[in-house]
């Protein structure tokens, strides 16, 4: 089964992974940035969410995150 690229922690404490801990990632990061522009319109917050994620996801993209 293959894993969503979460592009990693968006916030990280600490220099290594292993001491970054649980936070929120920058997938996570993106869809609350993306998200803000459809809560504007008449979107149902399934759609919101869908849409913001499928933003998220293609930032990611965009930027190289492997």
């Amino acid at each position: 089964m293959s894993t969503k690229n979460d592009g990693g922690p968006a916030f990280p404490i600490g220099s290594t992974p292993e001491e970054w801990g649980n936070g929120m990632t920058l997938r996570d990061y993106f869809a609350a940035k993306a998200m803000q522009n459809y809560i504007c319109d008449d979107y149902t917050p399934d759609a919101i969410a869908k849409a913001a994620y499928e933003m998220a996801d293609a930032m990611l993209k965009a930027r190289g995150t492997p």
